[in-house]
């Protein structure tokens, strides 16, 4: 690679971590948008379907931590690419699942608790890559870039999938959800790098550029080259008071995000009365919101970041955000009209996206070359919250109707904005 005068390496590897954000989800959600087709083949119940749905989020949360530390300890290059290669396994492990197969539902678990062991990696290992490569000032958006990818691939599943399953039947769709995996995740491992002196299209000015972004935060203090340290101040990390509240701000973000994630397309198809096409188009909605909002929130963090402070710029809009969310989720639910009540709740997703960088972006404005473990632990309060929300969501449905359920989601949407008002990202960790 010829290295220019000025390069943006940063900002295509930020991009290509949008890709995979896009794959992580696609490859997560493909199953509820097939989850008709699997739940009639196999005669499993929305309650069971549940499970299976839980059964993921419940390896996505266990092994946050040990995703956390093995992306601190051998950099988001190996750590992301081994991850990627084993959630298309798993989903390739979907696909092949043999009609009639005694024990079905305990396979479907199992397979889906493996895909959410390795997807446990995405994240931590985003963050540790933010913490090595991005400057303060452009952690907002590029968080933001990022999580554009739950929208963009969860916003995109329902169309193409419906469109795979109707034509080739629904292990058609796994098998694509599977190849698409494998090629992305071998493009980050041929582009990407762990920190920017180890990538030869990195120019001089972009390093610099790097560094003094870099050593702005003062957690993190760079003379030399930028840190590559595995050291994690692990009783530092868990002294901050604000830790617990981040987890329970997390826990409800998720139990939020996965009503949309889980049963959504389904509330359309099954409650609202849409048929199969229709549902993939209205379900498409969040999503899209999620990926705009997602964009709008990483900037307006980063610009209010740079007016008013760390607090203004990730506390109190995220705050914000997630009181606005409980507002869209009441009126969404009560509702008459169907089209209406799906433009409405979609604009709750995407309220809800607003704060999502902000997650992100404060664990490595508290933590710096520690965020990978610390964002762990973080992401591991949101998927409990959405394996609650996987399995609870149609029990309380089934027993008080799905306007209680909504209500549910709102008001953890409220504790949610409550827990942001006690998170201080200016008191750094000390190194």
């Amino acid at each position: 690679m010829v290295v220019g005068r000025r390069t943006r390496v940063r900002w295509f590897l930020s991009f290509w971590l949008f890709i995979l954000s896009g794959v992580a989800f696609l490859d997560r959600t493909n199953i509820s948008i097939a989850g008709l087709e699997i739940s009639r083949e196999f005669g499993l119940s929305n309650q069971r379907l549940g499970w299976i749905f839980s059964a993921f989020l419940i390896g996505y949360a266990g092994f946050q931590l040990p995703a956390g530390y093995l992306a601190a300890r051998f950099g988001p290059r190996r750590v992301l690419t081994f991850g990627v290669f084993w959630w298309g396994i798993a989903t390739a492990l979907t696909a092949v699942m043999p009609s009639g197969l005694p024990h079905s539902l305990a396979l479907f678990i199992a397979v889906r608790f493996a895909l959410g062991a390795g997807e446990a990696v995405i994240y931590p290992a985003a963050n540790q890559f933010v913490a090595r490569w991005i400057p303060q000032q452009e952690r907002g958006f590029v968080n933001g870039l990022i999580f554009a990818g739950v929208g963009a691939g969860s916003g995109l599943t329902p169309p193409l999938l419906t469109w795979i399953i109707v034509e080739q039947g629904w292990r058609a769709a796994f098998w694509f959800s599977a190849t698409i995996g494998f090629a992305a995740g071998a493009i980050w491992w041929v582009f990407a790098r762990d920190t920017p002196e180890d990538h030869p299209g990195v120019a001089r000015s972009e390093l610099v550029e790097i560094r003094q972004g870099l050593q702005s935060n003062s957690a993190d203090t760079l003379e030399g080259p930028v840190s590559q340290g595995t050291a994690i101040s692990w009783r530092a990390i868990f002294a901050r008071k604000d830790l617990a509240a981040l987890m329970a701000g997390y826990f409800s973000f998720g139990y939020i995000a996965w009503v949309f994630f889980s049963w959504f397309f389904l509330y359309m198809a099954q409650v609202r009365g849409f048929d199969l096409k229709a549902s993939a188009r209205y379900a498409m909605l969040p999503f899209l919101c999620m990926t705009v909002f997602s964009l709008v929130g990483g900037a307006l963090s980063d610009w209010l970041t740079r007016l008013y402070g760390l607090r203004v710029g990730r506390c109190y809009l995220a705050a914000f955000s997630l009181f606005l969310t409980s507002v869209f989720l009441v009126l969404g639910s009560q509702a008459r009209s169907p089209q209406l009540a799906g433009i409405i709740l979609a604009g709750g997703a995407g309220a809800l996206y607003l704060s999502q960088s902000t997650f992100w972006s404060v664990s490595v404005d508290i933590a710096g070359r520690s965020s990978g473990v610390f964002s762990s632990i973080v992401n591991m309060g949101g998927q409990i919250g959405g394996a609650l929300t996987a399995s609870l969501t149609p029990w309380i449905a089934q027993r008080f109707g799905w306007t209680t359920s909504f209500a549910v989601a709102a008001a953890f949407a409220i504790i949610g904005g409550l827990c942001w008002l006690v998170v201080h990202p200016e008191n750094a960790l000390e190194a």
